[in-house]
């Protein structure tokens, strides 16, 4: 029997009912964060004999030049999504919510709860977003009431769990899932010429992800590791200023901006990298440090939210505070001078990253479903 399957008696024979799931969040593109996520989490459930239906918070706009409008096309995702969404609640179990701070709570989450009650159906929110605690404080008398109507809570780290712990509403961990099968462990932990590093940032280009501070530890190497290369996998509307200031820097030689990649051209981009340059200000539990270490990419990163939850200083990562170019600085220079310290953050990173594979976290899915399933008319 499946493990989405539970036994049912009908007219006294017993069948095998699959658990019928709706899962509610952002389609690919763009193929990265919560939209990948989602669609991961569908195909793996699928794998698994679930019935499960898929209900997009961002479908294409019909007719396509909606979407050119500024203020028509929110209206135009909204009527079909509420639609789907009266359509599909009433023929599932259990309702997963994949949800995040500002508009997107508003316009996404809170019919998609209330439409649930209406349809007597319970619901799962799986929570996401490292701003949660600014959005919160200031939103929690319209939002609180609405996340208390779930059944359940579950976010991808302890961080997340501390600030809804703050409003008093309970959560459980749940990891992001990654498919280690997918990523090929590199079979030396090196570098391999510490003169000419290869160093990868891998996040949009938006200025809560800090590229622009990536960019001035970087330009500080350059004078002991003349060969050193940064390659930037990302978009965003800080684009334009980031090449610009990579020119006032002097590095646009070194530098390379690849745009958005799909996920095979991201795995060969950590297969190439020696370090996984991070400084987000703002961040919960980025896929991108758990696929570096998942490779062998030795990680140096900010203390940005829910990072320290993920990864720990002179264990798996090299830390430092926000904005601290400097320190940022200093531990790269660690990892190209230190073989012995490399080493070690990148066997750890490997070991930690077994907690975040399907066959460790599915079983924690399944259980919660079959637990809210059997509450099911709530």
């Amino acid at each position: 029997m499946s493990v989405c399957s539970s036994a049912v008696v009908v007219e006294t024979v017993a069948v095998d009912a699959p658990l019928k799931l709706a899962v509610i969040g952002p389609a690919p593109p763009p193929n990265g964060g919560m939209a990948m996520q989602t669609a991961q989490l569908v195909d793996l459930l699928r794998e698994e004999g679930c019935d499960v239906r898929f209900v997009a918070v961002n479908p294409a706009y019909w007719p396509r030049w909606m979407g050119r409008i500024r203020g028509v096309r929110a209206g135009a995702r909204l009527l079909p999504y509420l639609t789907s969404l009266w359509r599909e609640l009433g023929a599932v179990d259990v309702v997963h919510l994949m949800a995040n701070s500002g508009w997107s709570w508003h316009l996404f989450a809170t019919p998609a709860i209330l439409i649930a009650r209406l349809r007597g159906k319970p619901v799962v929110i799986n929570y996401r977003g490292g701003q949660a605690r600014v959005f919160l404080r200031s939103q929690a008398r319209w939002v609180m009431p609405v996340m208390r109507r779930a059944q359940a809570m579950v976010v991808p780290s302890g961080f997340l769990r501390e600030v809804f712990a703050e409003w008093r509403l309970d959560s459980r961990v749940i990891p992001n899932v990654v498919m280690l099968e997918r990523f090929r462990f590199k079979p030396e932990a090196a570098i391999a010429d510490p003169r000419s590093p290869v160093i990868a940032v891998t996040r949009n280009l938006e200025s809560i992800y800090g590229v622009d501070v990536a960019l001035r530890a970087f330009a500080g190497l350059l004078s002991e590791a003349p060969g050193a290369c940064l390659l930037i996998a990302g978009e965003g509307p800080r684009a334009e200023a980031l090449r610009e200031q990579a020119e006032e820097l002097g590095i646009s030689a070194h530098t390379e901006f690849l745009g958005r990649l799909d996920r095979d051209a991201m795995i060969a981009l950590y297969q190439r990298a020696d370090i996984l340059l991070n400084t987000s200000r703002v961040d919960n539990t980025p896929n991108s440090l758990i696929e570096a270490m998942a490779v062998g990419v030795a990680i140096v990163s900010t203390r940005a939210g829910g990072i320290p939850f993920l990864v720990e200083d002179g264990h798996n990562a090299l830390l430092c505070a926000v904005d601290d170019d400097a320190c940022l600085r200093q531990a790269l220079r660690r990892l190209l001078h230190d073989r012995e310290l490399y080493r070690h953050l990148v066997e750890n990173g490997r070991e930690s990253v077994e907690a975040f594979d399907w066959e460790t976290v599915r079983g924690q899915w399944l259980s919660l479903y079959h637990e809210l399933a059997g509450r099911a008319g709530l």
